[in-house]
């Protein structure tokens, strides 16, 4: 059995659904299932077990004879939370439990670490190990996310193989509960389909044009294909990045979005708000070289046609993957 925590969210739902075309069935999902607005993630899911992640635990131990491996993406990942006991919970102790248990059964396990890591990228966004005890994360989130990866660095004693993966900017079907922490396609497609115009954060830095801030965009289905990858080459353990490489401006994005519904781009500047304002990323852009020298060979989507796929076969149509 293959479980996957986080299985109700963005990330873990699309990793169910990508087992189950491969064929896979026995899957143990683990969520908080008491957020009624999550429910169509699962709803088109086979799975063998349905686990609170409140009794994730115990039911481990009573069951690891049967757990082959282990995705770990369930986490809090409101980046506007400021309550750092919130993270220390969920993220940071959850993810040690998580850890231990794979490690005292000898279990491979992945999980999801963040680029919130790699703070305002002063020191670069290499996945090198040596790196991450001097990277200062923007916020609560960010933090929890390196203090684990620091944590988990730490340890002498591990699981037989072990990933974790620095997510970029991933985007694409199954995100509609997120609300704020949605992503900027998914934003965008509603602000088109309600006004026909877009909202943007304007430039609070002179060396950034408004509209010019850049990220590493990465589709979801791109993200579970490497996921996909590491379950079936469970070896060269370590922090990987997981983005495309190539960084995009907003414009680039929401452009795209307006293309995909066949509409002319009208676009607004706002102010990026003041409780995010100093710590809001002005570029991004993952350095794929080490999961690239691990074997991982597939291209990853271009924004254009991730877009696309996205708007015209899930959001048009308000359905899941």
């Amino acid at each position: 059995m293959i479980i996957v925590t986080g299985a109700a969210g963005f990330i873990g739902s699309c990793l169910v659904g990508k087992l189950n075309n491969q064929g896979i069935r026995e899957i143990g999902i683990v969520d908080d299932f008491s957020h009624p607005e999550k429910a169509k993630n699962t709803g088109n899911k086979a799975f063998r077990s349905s686990v609170d992640r409140h009794e994730f635990v115990g039911w481990f131990r009573e069951n690891q004879s049967a757990i082959e491996f282990v995705y770990h993406i369930g986490a809090r990942t409101d980046t506007t939370e400021f309550d750092m006991a919130v993270f220390d919970e969920l993220n940071l102790n959850y993810s040690k439990e998580v850890w231990k248990l794979c490690t005292e059964f000898q279990i491979p396990l992945v999980y999801a670490s963040s680029a919130a890591t790699y703070g305002d990228g002063s020191l670069g966004y290499l996945d090198n190990h040596q790196l991450i005890p001097y990277l200062r994360p923007l916020n609560p989130y960010g933090i929890s996310k390196n203090e684990f990866d620091k944590w988990v660095l730490a340890q002498t004693d591990t699981p037989p193989s072990w990933f974790g993966l620095k997510f970029f900017n991933v985007y694409g079907p199954n995100e509609y509960h997120k609300g704020r922490m949605a992503s900027v396609v998914f934003h965008a497609f509603n602000q088109i389909r309600d006004t026909g115009t877009v909202k943007l954060f304007r430039s609070h830095r002179p060396d950034y044009e408004d509209g010019e801030q850049l990220r590493d965009f990465i589709y979801v289905k791109d993200v579970v294909n490497v996921l996909l990858f590491l379950l079936h080459h469970p070896t060269n353990s370590g922090i990987y990045n997981l983005g495309t490489g190539k960084a995009r401006t907003f414009l680039d994005l929401v452009n795209a979005v307006f293309s995909s519904l066949d509409k002319t781009p009208e676009i607004h500047f706002i102010d990026t708000p003041a409780d995010i304002r100093d710590k809001y990323q002005y570029f991004t852009e993952a350095n794929m070289h080490k999961l690239r020298s691990i074997g991982y060979a597939k291209p990853f989507t271009s924004l254009e046609d991730g877009i696309r796929e996205y708007v015209q076969d899930y959001l048009i149509e308000g359905s899941c993957y």
